[in-house]
């Protein structure tokens, strides 16, 4: 395929199926690379299969105060899809129901969607579900006043915040999400901080995560949470827990610009060559289940923006039946490669 073809193809590729077809065809449909399939055959290892049920991940909506480049679920402030109240009800229900461990919930900007609020405290004072995540972009809470209590919310509902913050210098993380993200970012962790989050005589958990800017895999986690600390607290006196390093993987916003810069082929080669078996035997599908906006399930939050349901029927939270997903067949393609690279990558961060 010519990369005038290649670049024209990029802006089709918004819909999962086009998406799919990019992913599944050229280079792994002519040999040049192995299938995911494939590369799990060849180091002898079995099919993912999957265990425990312990995170029930739920996107409650798109939409989002920002517009990342790299967002693999397209979000930002023009998305008006959000969960609906029967939906919410009928993920209150599962969590009752199935012991789950821990939500995790992500958008978009979750806490933008009308009844976040109600629902987590729902979480906290009708289930049994012992630890919370909430996914934020942190700028959320400098964006408008109706949001500047929430470190407050989070504290009493003892919510884990999980934060996005892609460098701890301003030029770099303004250049990846839009000039004046830093500042309002710095202010946000500010305020976590001064209701207890991230420090070291509370509970309060405050994590980060790092997205590489380009097409590259993330460095080591640890020495990245070393050089984040020291420089956030040096220049900002800001504490926070533990930094996540995430592989960017190849589909929706990330994969248009791959494409775009003529970078698809060489990442996608990266990707294959760092394949770590270990990696591989603990990726996050296999203790995870993703819900989508409209309550259907997915093996994992990836192949929810691939529109890959999870196998065997009883696809929607309203039909959740946690002996039929424990038997399912998780559905694998090639931007599965993402998570078994280098040190593995999982909303948790490395996994290898």
């Amino acid at each position: 395929m010519t990369k005038k073809s290649l670049k024209a193809r990029a802006s089709k590729l918004s819909d999962t199926q086009h998406q799919l077809d990019y992913l599944s065809n050229g280079i792994f449909k002519d040999g040049s690379l192995p299938t995911f399939k494939e590369k799990l055959t060849h180091y002898g290892l079995a099919e993912i299969q999957p265990k425990k049920l312990s995170i029930l991940q739920i996107n409650i909506g798109y939409m989002c105060n920002q517009v990342c480049a790299h967002c693999h679920v397209d979000a930002g402030p023009d998305r008006k899809e959000m969960m609906d109240q029967v939906t919410l009800e009928a993920c209150l229900k599962v969590m009752r129901e199935n012991q789950v461990e821990t939500v995790d919930l992500t958008g978009g900007a979750p806490e933008m969607h009308p009844q976040f609020r109600w629902f987590v405290a729902q979480i906290r004072s009708t289930t049994t579900v012992k630890e919370i995540i909430v996914r934020s972009n942190l700028t959320i809470i400098m964006a408008n006043k109706k949001y500047h209590d929430l470190p407050t919310f989070f504290k009493n509902n003892n919510v884990h915040v999980i934060s996005s913050l892609p460098f701890y210098k301003r030029n770099k993380t303004d250049r990846q999400r839009g000039s004046g993200v830093f500042d309002q970012s710095i202010a946000a962790l500010n305020k976590l901080n001064e209701v207890g989050y991230g420090k070291s005589d509370t509970a309060l958990e405050l994590d980060l995560v790092y997205n590489p800017s380009g097409a590259f895999l993330p460095g080591d986690q640890a020495a990245l949470e070393s050089d984040f600390k020291q420089a956030l607290k040096e220049d900002f006196d800001i504490d926070f827990n533990q930094l996540f390093t995430i592989t960017n993987l190849p589909i929706s916003r990330f994969l248009d610009y791959l494409i775009a810069s003529e970078n698809y082929e060489e990442y996608m080669h990266t990707l294959v060559d760092a394949f770590n078996p270990s990696a591989a035997q603990n990726v996050m599908c296999t203790n995870t289940l993703s819900v989508s906006w409209e309550g259907y399930l997915y093996d994992c939050d990836f192949n929810q923006m691939l529109g890959l349901k999870v196998k065997g029927g009883k696809d929607h939270i309203r039909d959740f039946n946690l002996e039929t997903l424990q038997k399912r067949e998780i559905q694998l393609s090639q931007h599965c490669y993402g998570c078994t690279a280098g040190a593995g990558s999982s909303c948790q961060g490395s996994i290898a």
